[in-house]
């Protein structure tokens, strides 16, 4: 009953945040926020332009610029073509490319000077493992590592359920959000591979509901 409680309370926030009557002049009066979207190797990055999309729907109460990071793994799930044009995309090799001499900027840094929030949508089990332990070693790392704990950074973890119900993926979830970073859980459903259980992405209008959440805070 708790988790019925739950969801139909959800649903119902769902409905007042994403389908508010439209207005043509609403764009006026927002506030416009940078936003991050960072995918790491997870099958759900395949839904990166759907999450773009709705982003840009102008009934939300942000209107938001949009810059997405994709690890080199990510790229292999998205199909670029229907990527909004909009979404400004980057990856390792443009980080390294940016910086050629003293002065020149440094890509994970002036990202994280520029955006309001970060959201990494997928985050996978290799991700979510590197990011427990502070490496930095592509760009997503990086901007993680030198993220700016009084912004919001939250994260969607994907992956096998296998990989979902192993005791370390618990533990390092709890680290993260022991550092202030948001957790938009998970959901249990018949993943891609057929199994089914635990550590399927959250569905897009719950991203959406939590970065909005966070932004109006």
């Amino acid at each position: 009953m708790q988790h019925l409680g739950r969801n139909w309370a959800l649903n119902n926030k769902r409905k007042r945040l994403l389908n508010r009557p439209k207005n043509n002049n609403v764009s006026i009066m927002k506030s416009t926020k940078n936003l991050i979207i960072a995918c790491s190797g997870s099958v759900a990055t395949i839904k990166l332009p759907v999450l773009i999309e709705k982003l840009q729907d102008p009934s939300l109460d942000f209107r938001f610029n949009i810059k997405v990071i994709l690890t080199e793994h990510a790229k292999h799930f998205v199909d670029f073509a229907s990527v909004p044009q909009s979404a400004e995309l980057l990856d390792d090799e443009m980080e390294w490319k940016a910086w050629n001499k003293r002065g020149d900027p440094v890509v994970h840094i002036e990202l994280g000077k520029w955006a309001d929030v970060l959201v990494i949508a997928p985050l996978s089990a290799n991700s979510l493992a590197k990011i427990s332990m502070g490496l930095c070693d592509n760009l997503l790392m990086c901007v993680v590592r030198a993220w700016d704990l009084k912004k919001p950074l939250l994260f969607c973890s994907a992956m096998n359920t296998c990989m979902y119900d192993h005791p370390i993926t618990s533990d390092q979830i709890n680290k993260l959000k022991s550092w202030g970073y948001h957790e938009i859980p998970s959901i249990a459903k018949t993943l891609i591979c057929g199994d089914t259980g635990n550590g399927a992405m959250a569905d897009v209008d719950t991203i959406i509901i939590e970065i909005l959440n966070k932004l109006q805070k």
